[in-house]
């Protein structure tokens, strides 16, 4: 019954964190505990204490006025799952949404399903639920995993197995904790995708990366657009064929040809606006051209953009 009760409690996908006897769940003793434990009951709003290990920190205001809504006229159809602490004293596990909600509306009381869990168990049960939700920000899923790392010391690999994503999908999210945090904010806040942020992270300078997200937004660039602008800037910090040999000519010589000299910094000006190598070179008495390379039409009409700011 004990070990029915534990596979219960995690779900799907974590059973197997209860496999190790050590890792036993204790609760609250209570003479009327088994009354209680896995059976949905109507519980006190009053008597439920926020789950301290909740992952999601924004709730979007409009979504729970709308949910709201639907509790005011329908009730509470899926029931909160929370933890038993103490006598007529519950902490809940998922479901903080309905329970603001309830709250909105005026409810005193809310169904809910009680589970014995200890507070690892109830981290990940948390976290897990939060990681399954699909109107949850890539920002929000990937500190999920970072917290499944930290917390419960979980590899990549044993956190693939327990929630049922693969490796590589988990090393995804948490590559975009590396961003700028201003662009994670971006993210959270739909300026930009994960596809954009996944981009921008082939970037190591935040500084560039910051300029790179100026210039998505602004430009309201694709994904497609943003890798061609990465891979083109990271093409022009490349050395040309003449920085990288060794020449055998007097420097001097060129002096002798030239008015004036453009500097490192101002070639890289233009190739982080322009996201690709710019050819500057100057032949003579202030006189010279400036080249700028594109590699599809859809990048030439992209710099053309740039050009009409």
């Amino acid at each position: 019954m004990a070990q029915a009760l534990k596979k219960q409690a995690l779900g799907r996908g974590l059973s197997a964190l209860l496999k190790d006897p050590e890792n036993d769940i204790k609760s609250v003793n209570d003479k009327n505990a088994d009354k209680v434990v896995g059976n949905i009951i109507e519980l006190e709003i009053e008597a439920i204490e926020i789950n301290p290990f909740q992952p999601r920190s924004n709730f979007n205001e409009d979504s729970l006025r709308e949910l709201a809504t639907s509790i005011k006229e329908l009730g509470v159809i899926q029931p909160i799952t929370v933890r038993k602490l103490d006598f007529n004293k519950y902490q809940l596990i998922s479901g903080e949404r309905r329970l603001r909600a309830s709250t909105l509306v005026g409810l005193t009381t809310v169904p809910a399903y009680i589970r014995i869990a200890n507070d690892n168990e109830s981290l990940i049960m948390a976290l897990v639920e939060n990681i399954q939700r699909h109107d949850l920000d890539p920002i929000e899923i990937a500190l999920s995993y970072q917290r499944l790392i930290d917390e419960i010391q979980l590899t990549q690999e044993q956190m693939s197995e327990r929630v049922g994503k693969k490796r590589s999908t988990i090393a995804n999210y948490l590559r975009l904790l590396k961003l700028d945090p201003i662009i994670q904010t971006g993210i959270r806040d739909g300026f930009i995708s994960m596809g954009h942020g996944r981009a921008i992270i082939n970037i190591e300078d935040q500084d560039i990366q910051a300029d790179i997200y100026q210039k998505i937004v602004s430009q309201n660039l694709s994904v497609r657009d943003t890798e061609t602008l990465v891979k083109n800037y990271q093409e022009s910090l490349k050395p040309t064929r003449g920085e990288a040999e060794q020449s055998g000519a007097k420097p001097e010589t060129k002096a002798k040809t030239t008015s004036f000299e453009i500097e490192e910094a101002q070639k890289t000006t233009f190739n982080s606006y322009f996201g690709t190598k710019v050819d500057v070179k100057v032949v003579g008495n202030g006189k010279g051209k400036i080249t700028i390379p594109f590699h599809s039409e859809e990048d030439f009409n992209r710099i053309i953009k740039l050009i009409k700011g």
